[in-house]
Parts: structure tokens; C-alpha cells; sequence
């Protein structure tokens, strides 16, 4: 018996090792600092959570959730997709998704067919690969470095890859090096998925999270929507993680190939979620930009103590991480572990978002300030 090829090609999970230690660490009863997980450590806000308690208790709520989301939760998305970027877009250019991963992973088999190629960033969510991979398609990396500002250089692409190219993916913010890009950037994206014919896949779910000027859709930029399709998500912006809901918006040829691959897949998301997550796109600014202001505080915080340490930080613009340069010329595989060994924290290895990440290494702020002083505390004594 054989894995499919899709199956075989899929990269190794370089973090085995870092987790066999952290969980030996643990068991051991050693106090170790998890700063290596973005998944937010504040709960749902009450005004979702009472929400949501209303919706769940409707009946019609149980049934099986209807194909491409609720009438009412695509028009949500639609008003809301016009308060926060002045986009007019229609219900029949928005799908609900199980997480903006749902998406993101089965976007390729809607469009990909052998020899076709994806154009993913490195750094990048190792998603976009493994995606491509089991749809059959090949990927061609583009570097995201700093001399760039962390923004592909597309003139550096050849044209025999553009020619083949089905989907670019792009992700601003961008995890882990919490780049933006601007609006001159995504038009000179257009121009080339227009030239060549290929999507622009905007992946966003960290839309909200941002400390300066609010962050663009793509689909701003007039005539764009026939290349464009953007993922956004509800778990970072109102710490819902758990709940498994967020959607895709753009070009209705897009969205319909996206739509024909789910309804072949999956039966949708729980109505009542769906209820609660329209509502709050609407209603929960508030809560939305509290969070927000937490993450920038966090930010501050944990950047000004690494860099009196000596570390190199970015300068973080958005989303829930800091991205540092490894000290040294350590690489960052070994650096983490060594701060896990030494330090009782766990910190990710930018190899795990691809190797021009090597000399980096991603900080979550996912802990409360205490925790991060206690961590500024152990950095240290580390004495790199």
C-alpha cells in the first residue's frame, strides 16, 4: 500500500524534536514559558459568548448548515467587507469557511491541475505547500527579506514561472515578520495576475491585528476582484480560535471553484456560529480594537526588553508575533533549542516557515505582562 505522491511530498515537521523536548520539559515539572503557540490566551468576548447563547438555542440552528453560509452571514460579510474597506461585494462573492485554513488548503484543488505552479512566500504558512502539494501542483518559492521589506520581489520571477502559474499567495499583516504592504505593492501584484491569468490570494486573518494605519484589501484597487480572493478569519480578532469560522471574498468564478470543492468536502459550519460571527463583524468594534491595543501594548513591551538585551527585533506592525534575528551565527533550530534547554521557554525556529527564515525566530505575544517580564528575565541570564 502506497501514500499518494500529494502525500509523499509533503515537508518533513521540522518542530519534532523542539516537542519532544517541551513535553519532556513538562513532564519533568520544569516551568516552562510557551511563547512558541499563536493562539490567543484571552477568551471569547462575554457579548459573543451571551450571543451566541441565543442562537444556539434556536432550532433551526441544528439542522445541517446550508451550503456556501447563511443568507445572513453572507450579508454580513458583504456590509461589513463595505465598513472597513468601502468594498461593494455581493453574497454570491462570499463563502463561508471552517477557519481561513479550510480555504487556504483546498483553494489549489479547485484550480490546480499537474505541472501548474503556486508561487508561496518564505516565510509562509506552511499551508500554501502542503495545499498545493495534494492538489498535484508544484510550488516556486518567492523570499521575503528584509532588504525587501519583507515584500516579494516579483520582477525577479522568471517568465517561463509566470507562465505557468495558477495562484500567488500573499499574507499581510504577515506572520511571522508582521510585515504590511501597500497599496502601490497589490497594484503591481494585479498587473502581473492580470498579464498571466493567475489569483492573487490574499490569506488575512490578521486583518484586525495591526498598530498603526489600518491595513488594505486588495480588493480596493479597481478592477481587481476577477484575480483576487481573500481569506479572513474570526479567530484572531476576537479570540475564537476554537470556533472554526471565518470566510473568502472575491471574484465569483473564484469563490464558486472554491464553493464546488466544499460541497464535496465538508457540510458547512454550525448556523448558530455562523449567526454569532455576522453579528459580531457589525457589532463588536469595541471588543475587536481592545484586543488590538493589547497586542501593541505586549508588543512594546516584550520589543523594548529583548533590544536592551542586545536582540535584534523588527519592529512589529501587526498580527500577534515579534520577529527576531538569532544572535549569532547560530541556526535557529538550534538556538530554540537551546532556550528551551537553558531558558525553560519555547520560541519557534524561523526554518519552520521556510529556510530564508533561518536566521530568525518568532516570540508569541500571547502571555500576559508578568509572564513577559519573567521571560525578558530568563533571555538574560541566557547571555547570548
Amino acid at each position: 500500500m502506497e501514500y499518494s505522491n500529494g502525500i509523499k511530498k509533503l515537508p518533513p515537521y521540522v518542530f519534532v524534536d523542539l516537542d519532544r523536548k517541551k513535553k519532556a520539559a513538562i513532564a519533568a515539572g520544569r516551568d516552562i514559558i510557551n511563547l512558541g503557540i499563536g493562539d490567543p490566551d484571552k477568551p471569547t468576548p462575554k457579548s459573543i459568548i451571551r450571543y451566541f447563547k441565543k442562537c444556539v438555542d434556536k432550532p433551526e440552528n441544528h439542522q445541517y448548515p446550508i451550503g456556501r453560509g447563511t443568507t445572513t452571514f453572507r450579508q454580513s460579510v458583504v456590509d461589513w467587507m463595505k465598513k472597513r474597506f468601502n468594498v461593494v461585494i455581493t453574497p454570491a462573492e462570499v463563502e463561508c469557511l471552517i477557519g481561513a485554513k479550510d480555504g487556504i488548503t483546498h483553494l489549489p484543488l479547485a484550480f490546480l491541475n499537474p505541472g501548474d505552479i503556486v508561487l508561496v512566500p518564505d516565510p509562509g504558512y506552511p499551508g500554501y505547500t502542503s495545499g498545493t502539494y495534494l492538489a498535484g501542483g508544484e510550488t516556486y518559492v518567492m523570499p521575503l527579506e528584509a532588504k525587501n521589506k519583507f515584500l516579494p520581489d516579483l520582477e525577479a520571477i522568471p517568465e517561463e514561472i509566470y507562465n505557468k502559474v495558477k495562484i500567488m499567495w500573499l499574507n499581510y499583516p504577515n506572520n511571522p515578520t508582521s510585515a504590511m504592504a501597500d497599496r502601490k505593492f497589490y497594484e503591481k501584484v494585479i498587473s502581473y495576475a492580470k498579464k498571466y491569468d493567475f489569483i492573487a490570494a490574499q490569506d488575512a486573518p490578521y486583518s484586525e491585528i495591526y498598530f498603526g494605519k489600518p491595513p488594505m484589501s486588495i480588493l480596493e484597487i479597481e478592477g481587481a476582484k476577477e484575480h483576487v480572493v481573500e481569506f479572513y478569519s474570526m479567530s484572531k480578532t476576537f479570540n475564537m480560535t476554537g470556533w472554526r469560522i471565518g470566510f473568502a471574498v472575491g471574484g465569483e468564478k473564484i469563490i464558486n471553484g472554491l464553493a464546488a470543492v466544499k460541497e464535496n468536502m465538508d457540510s458547512g459550519t454550525f448556523t448558530a456560529i455562523q449567526d454569532v460571527a455576522g453579528w459580531a463583524l457589525l457589532n463588536c468594534d469595541r471588543e475587536a480594537a481592545k484586543i488590538r491595543r493589547l497586542y501593541k501594548r505586549r508588543a512594546g513591551v516584550f520589543t523594548k526588553g529583548l533590544r536592551k538585551l542586545g536582540y535584534e527585533v523588527l519592529k512589529s506592525q501587526g498580527t500577534l508575533y515579534l520577529w527576531v534575528r538569532v544572535p549569532g551565527s547560530m541556526k535557529s533550530m538550534d538556538f530554540c533549542s537551546m532556550v528551551l534547554d537553558k531558558g525553560d521557554m519555547v520560541v519557534t525556529p524561523g526554518i519552520g516557515f521556510g529556510k530564508y527564515a533561518d536566521g530568525y525566530f518568532r516570540i508569541a505575544l500571547t502571555v500576559d505582562e508578568p509572564l513577559i517580564h519573567k521571560a525578558l528575565d530568563r533571555f538574560a541570564k541566557l547571555k547570548i
